[in-house]
């Protein structure tokens, strides 16, 4: 995240590996900056990417992404893994 230009939106997606992944957080402004520093303070990876974040914003708290967007987030979340040394769990 670039110090100098704060992000105006942050969305917090949850992932349980067997569901899609679901908006837990959103935000712009102040709210935006509360959920990157908290993500920060728990060792949570974070990726930027503007279009990704203001479509995810448009959606309700607690709803699923939608399967047009899957692709996208998993990126996300494939970068979160490797960031963090983990791999999904094999079913």
């Amino acid at each position: 995240m670039s110090e100098k230009y704060p992000p105006t939106t942050a969305v917090a997606l949850h992932y349980d590996g067997d569901n899609a992944p679901t908006v837990t957080a959103k935000g712009s402004g102040e709210v935006a900056e509360q959920i990157i520093a908290l993500a920060r303070e728990h060792g949570i990876p974070l990726q930027e990417n503007a279009t990704l974040s203001e479509l995810l914003s448009r959606l309700d708290l607690g709803t699923e992404i939608p399967p047009d967007l899957y692709l996208a987030v998993a990126e996300v979340i494939a970068f979160a893994y490797l960031l963090s040394g983990k791999r999904p769990a094999d079913k």
